[in-house]
């Protein structure tokens, strides 16, 4: 049985007089104005089986400032769960049953629950109120885009290689406790890991040599799971954990088939292969490859994003493989129209947004000023401005870098620590929805 507030506050709570503290009284008076968020988090909930009768979990508004504070602090669970154990302004913040300290497994298992589209709703609607309470304008938006990595190791062949014949070994070495199934097989673990910390530090022509034996044990694997793969489905009696025990093994073995060929490609063959047909991570295999001009190549997803003249983040995407800039331009006044019923007066962009067709674009929706900071052969006749608007358009841009430093460094957006790629998601909105939250409070108490 979950609640969604708790019936009443405990008469022992309390705030310290410390700034950070004090913030954090901000921020809960914030949001308790706004109890829309709770609604749409309840959607989330509902869709899991949870008994009506029971022990009372955390609620719904305790989960939700948990997130909120597991972002801002920037901390793990377990850290999180000894803060909540150990400060009352913690405690008070997140709205905790007197004598309740959830565990890092239960703080886990109920915020992983919220979901990105969640999330990005009520970024929106908070936005939109305070724009419908003049506290902040849309009336002028800057855009750019930035990348957010995925939490994984620098991609290479030959670790690639090692974790797939770890994963498949240990999942066949482990069957008999999942599905009742015991599988006989050669454990190709220690050498595939020798030959992968090998062929790290060798140079090429032993590279070469050696590949072809990390491929062998990598074919003997493959060839052991399919075969564990058949018997498990023929002889478990616990069909439910032999099914999942199965499509866990295909999902690895697929992956780890396009690993092999990309190394025969790149290896053998010497050709090079598309970036939109490699696979970087058997653990976080939607991570994109991104490579912005001349700068170091980076492994997660593009973000586009956009905000306000008070830093307020008004539209945020994340993006499949890498996009051209001009073709996330008009996403975002489509977006403004969409959520927010209006369109900004005046836009700027980054040079890579630059096109004259975006121009003409954006004065056919009705907004007024289309700028780029880096003109990119569009005269300022052409951009519909004078010298002196680009100037301070082009300043105004500016601001957006401190914007998206402040994301990723205080919110901890530039890295996306949840797995897969709904956790990704979620935990980019969670830190754009932190990011914007904190904001407010802090110009609300200025």
């Amino acid at each position: 049985m979950r609640e969604t507030r708790n019936a009443q506050s405990s008469i022992f709570d309390f705030y310290a007089e410390h700034e950070h503290a004090q913030q954090l009284r901000g921020l809960s008076e914030l949001l308790d104005e706004h109890p829309i968020a709770l609604t749409l988090i309840e959607r989330d909930f509902n869709q899991k089986n949870v008994a009506k009768t029971g022990a009372c979990g955390l609620s719904l508004e305790s989960i939700f400032r948990c997130l909120l504070l597991k972002r801002i602090l920037r901390v793990s669970y377990r850290q999180l769960s000894f803060h909540l154990s150990d400060s009352p302004s913690y405690r008070a913040f997140a709205r905790l049953r007197s004598g309740h300290s959830p565990s890092k497994s239960v703080l886990q298992n109920t915020i992983r629950v919220v979901s990105a589209d969640t999330l990005s709703q009520i970024n929106q609607q908070f936005v939109l109120h305070w724009a419908i309470e003049g506290e902040l304008s849309l009336d002028t938006v800057r855009i750019d885009s930035t990348v957010t990595d995925s939490n994984i190791a620098k991609p290479l062949d030959s670790g690639l290689l090692n974790d797939g014949v770890r994963v498949l070994s240990r999942m066949m070495a482990n069957s008999a406790k999942r599905t009742g199934v015991k599988h006989r097989f050669t454990d190709q673990r220690k050498k595939s890991k020798s030959l992968s910390f090998q062929i790290f530090h060798a140079k090429k022509p032993v590279k070469d040599a050696l590949y072809p034996k990390l491929l062998m044990c990598v074919a003997l694997t493959l060839k052991q799971i399919e075969r564990a793969i058949e018997k498990t489905r023929q002889e478990s009696i616990y069909l439910d954990a032999a099914t999942i025990w199965c499509e866990k093994a295909e999902h690895y073995r697929s992956l780890l088939l396009r690993v092999v060929d990309q190394t025969q490609r790149r290896v053998f063959q010497e050709e090079t292969v598309p970036a939109s047909e490699k696979i970087v991570s058997l653990f976080e295999p939607h991570t994109d490859i991104i490579v912005k001009t001349s700068r170091e190549v980076q492994y997660g997803h593009k973000i586009n994003l956009a905000t306000q003249a008070e830093g307020f983040v008004t539209y945020l995407n994340i993006e499949n493989g890498n996009p051209s800039d001009k073709s996330l331009f008009m996403p975002v006044l489509e977006a403004s129209e969409k959520d927010y019923g209006c369109l900004p007066g005046e836009t700027v962009a980054d040079g890579g947004y630059a096109s004259q067709a975006n121009v003409q674009l954006g004065r056919e929706k009705g907004v007024d000023r289309t700028v780029f900071n880096k003109r990119c052969g569009l005269g300022y006749h052409q951009m519909g401005v004078k010298r002196k608007t680009f100037d301070r358009l082009r300043n105004f841009r500016a601001g957006i870098e401190g914007n998206i430093s402040e994301l990723k460094r205080a919110l901890g957006m530039g890295k996306a620590k949840w797995k897969g790629y709904d956790g990704f998601v979620a935990y980019v909105w969670s830190s754009a929805l932190s990011y914007n939250l904190v904001r407010m409070v802090r110009f609300s108490s200025a």
